[in-house]
């Protein structure tokens, strides 16, 4: 699993999140932006505890996984949960390509982070807009991937923080060779200076979903991020 989302992340990508699709018509909107280039699909799980609402779980992440990697694809699972480390043994049996969870949720990063490792997946830390990129320097080597919200986490479609570009480019400084993830209010006009300042995983919710033509949507952000 980890092989195929760290050649995918060689290169800058866009990330569709399903918490903004269609539930009804989940496949069929998966289908739509893979078909239009997207090779990495976001999975946000919300336990209702870190973030005030409640998602979807192990067997959403199931019923997906093996369509997104049939079509060349993987599985970008996001926990923002508390005790992340109680969950990440099911989403990787469900299909997870890699698994990031939050600073803020657990005492054992570094653990926790070598956990999902071990079950085969690449491993990511996010922090939040309100949460210095130093706290993850001590996590420097041991992480895949570091994701930046650049929104307050809990809610699709909200507005791209003022100020996260310049912290995008502190995180890429202080965690690599992780790449860095970007997660809120990316759209085509945000994700040409969060890549400019050292993005390479975008990931865009309503963006995409929320467009009439989800697929177009797509591949505007992807050109605008110089993303494939």
């Amino acid at each position: 699993m980890s092989e195929r989302m760290a050649e995918l992340l060689e290169e800058r990508r866009v990330a569709p999140s399903i918490l903004s699709a269609d539930f009804a018509r989940l496949g069929e909107q998966i289908d739509a932006v893979m078909e239009a280039g997207a090779r990495v699909i976001h999975f946000d799980v919300m336990d209702g505890r870190f973030v005030p609402p409640i998602t979807i779980g192990p067997l959403v992440a199931s019923s997906i996984a093996d369509r997104v990697h049939a079509a060349g694809g993987a599985v970008d699972v996001h926990l923002m949960v508390e005790a992340p480390e109680r969950h990440i043994e099911a989403f990787a049996a469900a299909g997870a390509d890699s698994i990031s969870f939050h600073a803020e949720a657990t005492a054992h990063a570094n653990r926790t982070l070598a956990a999902i490792r071990e079950l085969g997946c690449l491993a990511g830390i996010a922090i939040n807009p309100g949460t210095p990129v130093a706290a993850l320097s001590e996590l420097r080597g041991h992480a895949d991937i570091a994701l930046c919200m650049t929104v307050n986490p809990g809610w699709g479609g909200q507005a791209f923080i003022e100020g996260s570009v310049e912290k995008v480019a502190r995180l890429a400084a202080a965690i690599g060779p992780a790449r860095v993830e970007v997660d809120g209010g990316v759209d085509a006009a945000t994700a040409k200076p969060t890549a400019e300042a050292g993005a390479s995983l975008f990931v865009a919710g309503s963006a995409v979903f929320g467009a009439a033509d989800p697929a177009a949507a797509y591949t505007a952000i992807a050109a605008a991020a110089g993303a494939v």
